[in-house]
């Protein structure tokens, strides 16, 4: 509302409208920690560096490096649906509406106030019985000299970035955690044709016992040695059962369903017996291994979420330092207000009836018992204290990516032995067996041989299951295809579109 009446602002004003202008924020700039970062990582050399490695990336969903329809399918779904998830998101929203109220402290308040009051006065003997009727706006404005409004809009800021950091790493913890589940229950999968196979094949051994048996060439205890190999592979392929389960329920509470409503089909068993390569091949999942690169240690700051999130939390506690250190300047108020206050409701909007005011008003605290003083040393304590939450968070990934590194290059060596371990065990175990029914050798050694080798085939399958684990481990240690440029990028992005509403 303007008034024709209102005096120009004075020469004094002017001068604190440059002030205004001129106004710095108190507190350290943010810089951010340095770290010792190496130029690369201990494990550089294995098997999985090739000349043209698996593309990870946001434009390439990791999941999709391991060419398995279905997991895509569960992960998408999770994606949706996960109720982690949802948290992340919702917290995400959170500290979205609280940077927005930061900045709000840059405008000034206004207020419209109505009314009407019925009064009477008693003067010198004379009773007077009146109406007075007031419109009128008021605002007030605390100008931000200091820069306390602005350290709280850089802390705000920061905190959106940290838990918009948080919800991607939300992202990729469901997902990694569903693709293990998912391919440790296609190692079960595998175990469980195994063990089908090996059942199958007991049970011909121990008919073969019980025909020599009745024929009179072998003793009881051949048929009981028998009967004992067969029903332990059956309890073992039992408990299969059992870690199967497990695995599939948690896929269902990750995609956001109850147990109940959810089965993943088996893998489709292969008529022929295992083979030391069928074992210890990701083709016989039908999905395959894939090759990640790991780049170098300096690319870790940018790839992985939670390093941005405890990145983008120093900033906040930084700023907040400037904030705590504010409350040591003088509070500047200015406030003004204008309306009408009349006598009648008829005459309110005439000339006469029109009221304003201007006023500024300066506070200092003077003393108060050291508090100023600890907030500071509070906001300095939580600024240090997320400095080597950051450091830690730092030196966490490079284990983690180190760990994976080394796993699979181990892994990769350990399979190969394993396989030819499994090619070993198949053929004692085959000899045996002929040896047996040529009446040379006892039914112990037999069992010998099948134990080994049945023990044998099942670690070359594990083993298979901890590369797949580690894969995904390692891709999840160098961020998933995650970038904290592009993410930045498309946050600021998605602050800039035009905003609507709806009811």
């Amino acid at each position: 509302m303007v008034f024709s009446d209102v005096p120009p602002l004075p020469r004094a004003a002017l001068a604190l409208a440059a002030l205004l202008l001129a106004g710095c924020a108190v507190g350290p700039d943010y810089v951010r920690p340095q770290l010792d970062v190496p130029a690369a990582f201990k494990e550089t050399g294995g098997p999985w560096k090739t000349a043209a490695p698996q593309t990870i990336d946001a434009d390439h969903p990791w999941w999709d490096a391991f060419g398995d329809s279905t997991l895509s399918a569960l992960i998408v779904q999770a994606n949706a649906a996960n109720q982690n998830i949802r948290v992340a998101e919702a917290q995400y929203r959170q500290a979205q509406a609280l940077a927005a109220a930061a900045r709000a402290g840059f405008f000034p308040t206004v207020g419209l106030n109505a009314g009407a009051t019925r009064s009477q006065t008693n003067n010198t003997g004379t009773v007077k019985l009146g109406t007075t009727d007031t419109l009128g706006l008021a605002a007030s404005w605390e100008p931000d000299i200091w820069g306390a409004v602005r350290r709280s809009v850089e802390a705000g800021n920061a905190g959106v970035q940290a838990s918009a950091d948080d919800l991607a790493g939300a992202r990729l913890s469901i997902q990694t955690t569903l693709a293990q589940d998912y391919l440790q229950i296609r190692v079960i999968d595998l175990q469980r044709n195994l063990y089908a196979s090996t059942t199958a094949a007991y049970a011909k051994a121990l008919e073969l016992t019980q025909h020599q048996y009745a024929a009179g060439t072998v003793l009881r205890s051949d048929v009981a040695l028998a009967e004992s190999q067969l029903k332990t592979a059956q309890a073992q392929a039992v408990d299969l059962e059992a870690q199967r389960s497990q695995l599939e329920h948690a896929i269902a509470v990750l995609t956001g369903q109850a147990p109940a409503s959810f089965s993943l089909a088996p893998l489709e068993s292969s008529s022929n017996p295992p083979t030391a390569e069928s074992l210890s091949s990701a083709a016989a999942l039908h999905l395959q291994l894939p090759v990640t690169p790991a780049g170098l240690p300096s690319e870790l700051l940018e790839r992985r979420p939670d390093i941005a999130g405890a990145e983008r939390r120093v900033q906040a506690a930084n700023a907040n330092i400037g904030v705590a250190k504010a409350a040591y300047y003088p509070q500047i108020v200015l406030s003004a207000s204008g309306g009408f206050s009349a006598a009648t409701l008829g005459t309110l909007f005439n000339t006469p009836s029109r009221v304003w005011s201007l006023g500024a008003a300066l506070a200092q605290t003077v003393f108060d018992g050291g508090l100023r003083k600890a907030h500071t040393d509070q906001a300095v304590a939580a600024y240090d204290a997320s400095v080597a939450q950051y450091k830690q968070t730092v030196l966490a990934g490079f284990q983690q990516v180190e760990d994976n590194l080394a796993t699979l290059r181990v892994l990769d060596n350990e399979s190969a032995l394993q396989a030819d371990a499994v090619r070993a065990a198949q053929l004692a175990e085959r000899m045996a067996l002929s040896q047996y029914r040529a009446g040379t050798a006892t039914y112990l050694s037999v069992v010998t041989a099948q134990t080994l080798s049945l023990t044998n085939q099942r670690t070359a399958a594990q083993v298979l299951g901890r590369q797949l684990a580690a894969s995904v481990s390692l891709i999840a240690a160098t961020g998933g295809g995650w970038n904290a440029a592009a993410a930045a990028a498309a946050a600021t992005a998605a602050d800039a579109a035009p905003k609507t509403s709806g009811n």
